[in-house]
C-alpha cells in the first residue's frame, strides 16, 4: 500500500467548502448558512421594511434565496464606487409540485416539477433527501407576527429514489441510448402502499416540529444526499452537488469576510450579490433580472447622505465580477471544445468570453482580472466556447445591461455541469477565493 503525496496546498478552504456544500442543500439553506459566516465576521442583518442608518462596517439582506451583502470602510463618501462579486444560488433539479402525494401500482410517490436544466440521468438511482423552506399559518410559532414565517427543513437522509428502467426491459438503452420523459420518468418512489392526500405534508411537519394545519405552502426540492469527497489518486480533485454555484457563493463570502477584516480599509464598498434563479432566466424579484441589487446599492448611498447624483457617479465607477462554473475540457469529448482553449482543473480562475455578449467580458474585463490575480498571486486561464456549440450565460449581461456597470464573466473549470454531482479541482475554490479577496480590496 503506498501513501499519497502530501496536498499542494492548504486544503482548509476546500474542506469548508466541501462543509458549505453538505449544510446548503436549497438556495435557502445556502443564504442562511452564508449569513451566519458573515456575522461571524461581524456582519449584521438589515430589513429592507426598515430604515438604515449611515454606520459603516458589514451589513447584508436576505430576500428567499438570495442575498446582498457589503462593507462600508469608516468614512467612505456617499459617491465611492463598489466592487461587486456576483454569484448564484440555485442548482437545477427536481422540486415538488403544488398536490405531491402521488403513485400507482402499489408505489407511493412524490410529484415533481424539473428545475432548469439538469442532466436528468444523473438522478437516477440515487439516494434522494428532501429540503426547502414551509410558510407557516401566522400565530404558528410563539412570537410570529401577523404575516406568518418560514421555517426551514432538510431530511438529509436518503428517503426518495428514481429507479432506472431495468436493461432487460429496455435493451434499445445500449444502442439507442437512454431516453427520459420528464412528466413520466422522473416521479421519485417513497414508499409503498395506498395513496394518501397530505402525506408529505404531514411528515414534514414532523421533521420541522410544526402542526400540519399550520403549513401553509412549501418550497422543497430533492438533493443527492451523498457528500462531497475528494478523488483521484492524489485527491486533486473535488466531487459534490450544487457546484454550480454555490463554489462561487462560499469563495464571495470567504473574499468578503477577509476584505471586512483585513488590516487595511478597502478603497472600494465590497458587495456580494447572491442571487436565486439564474437557471431559469433570473426574472424574478431574487434574480439578477430583479430591481434588488439596485435597491440595496441605492440604498447605501443614501444611507450615507448621497444624493441621486452621488448613487450615479458610484455605479458609473463600479465593476462586478460574475462568478459562476465553466466547462473543463472534458478528455473523453475533446472535440466539444474550442481547440485553443482548454482549460484545465487547478488551472486557476477562468476569464470567459462571449463576443456575442452571453458572457460580459470585454479586452478591459480581461486586464481586471489579471490584476486581481497578480495581486493574488494566482494563475488563470481563458474560456470560450467552440463555434460550433453555443454557450450558456450567467448574471454577467444581465447585471452590465440592467445597472450599467462594468462586468467581467469568470469562473471555475468544472466537469459534470448541471448533473447531481460535479467535479473540480480541489486547488481552485481556493485560487478564485484569493482572486475574489484581492479584487475586492483593491
Amino acid at each position: 500500500m503506498t501513501t499519497a503525496p502530501p496536498p499542494r496546498f492548504d486544503r482548509s478552504h476546500t474542506d469548508d467548502l466541501a462543509g458549505y456544500l453538505a449544510a446548503s442543500p436549497t438556495p435557502y439553506h445556502a443564504v442562511a448558512e452564508a449569513a451566519r459566516r458573515l456575522e461571524k465576521a461581524g456582519f449584521t442583518r438589515l430589513r429592507e421594511t426598515d430604515a438604515w442608518d449611515a454606520t459603516a462596517g458589514g451589513r447584508y439582506v436576505l430576500r428567499g434565496g438570495a442575498l446582498i451583502a457589503w462593507y462600508v470602510p469608516e468614512g467612505s463618501p456617499p459617491e465611492t464606487p463598489f466592487h461587486i462579486v456576483g454569484a448564484h444560488t440555485d442548482s437545477p433539479n427536481l422540486r415538488v409540485k403544488p398536490v405531491p402525494d402521488t403513485g400507482a401500482h402499489g408505489w407511493r410517490q412524490i410529484a415533481v416539477e424539473v428545475y432548469g436544466g439538469p442532466l436528468l440521468n444523473s438522478w437516477l438511482d440515487r439516494d434522494l433527501g428532501l429540503a426547502g423552506r414551509l410558510t407557516l399559518r401566522p400565530g404558528a410559532t410563539r412570537g410570529s407576527a401577523g404575516g406568518g414565517e418560514t421555517r426551514l427543513v432538510d431530511v438529509d437522509r436518503p428517503l426518495l429514489r428514481v429507479p432506472q428502467l431495468a436493461i432487460h426491459l429496455d435493451r434499445g438503452v445500449v444502442t439507442e441510448g437512454l431516453k427520459l420523459d420528464k412528466q413520466r420518468h422522473m416521479t421519485p418512489i417513497w414508499g409503498l402502499g395506498t395513496v394518501r392526500e397530505g402525506d408529505l405534508v404531514e411528515f414534514l411537519a414532523a421533521e420541522a416540529g410544526v402542526a400540519a394545519g399550520d403549513i401553509l405552502g412549501w418550497d422543497l426540492m430533492a438533493h443527492s444526499v451523498e457528500p462531497p469527497a475528494y478523488l483521484g489518486r492524489d485527491r486533486e480533485l473535488l466531487a459534490g452537488p450544487r457546484m454550480d454555484n454555490l463554489l462561487s457563493v462560499h469563495a464571495g463570502v470567504a473574499a468578503l469576510a477577509a476584505a471586512a477584516t483585513a488590516g487595511t480599509p478597502p478603497t472600494r464598498v465590497p458587495v456580494l450579490a447572491a442571487f436565486d434563479h439564474e437557471e431559469t432566466g433570473s426574472q424574478s424579484d431574487t434574480g439578477a433580472e430583479g430591481p434588488l441589487l439596485g435597491t440595496v446599492l441605492r440604498r447605501t448611498v443614501a444611507a450615507r447622505g448621497g444624493s441621486y447624483d452621488d448613487a450615479a457617479r458610484a455605479l458609473a465607477g463600479s465593476v462586478c465580477l460574475s462568478s459562476d462554473t465553466g466547462h473543463a475540457v472534458h478528455p473523453n469529448y475533446a472535440e466539444r471544445h474550442e481547440p485553443g482553449h482548454h482549460p484545465m482543473p487547478n488551472g486557476g480562475p477562468l476569464l470567459k468570453v462571449n463576443v456575442n455578449q452571453r458572457y460580459a467580458t470585454d479586452g478591459a474585463g480581461r486586464g481586471i482580472l489579471a490584476t486581481a490575480c497578480e495581486r493574488a498571486g494566482v494563475p488563470w486561464q481563458s474560456f470560450v466556447s467552440n463555434n460550433a456549440m453555443p454557450c450558456g450565460t450567467t448574471i454577467g449581461p444581465i447585471t452590465a445591461a440592467r445597472h450599467g456597470i462594468t462586468t467581467v464573466d469568470i469562473g471555475v473549470a468544472i466537469l459534470s455541469m448541471h448533473s447531481a454531482r460535479e467535479l473540480c479541482g480541489a486547488e481552485d475554490p481556493h485560487l478564485l477565493a484569493g482572486a475574489l479577496a484581492a479584487f475586492l480590496t483593491g
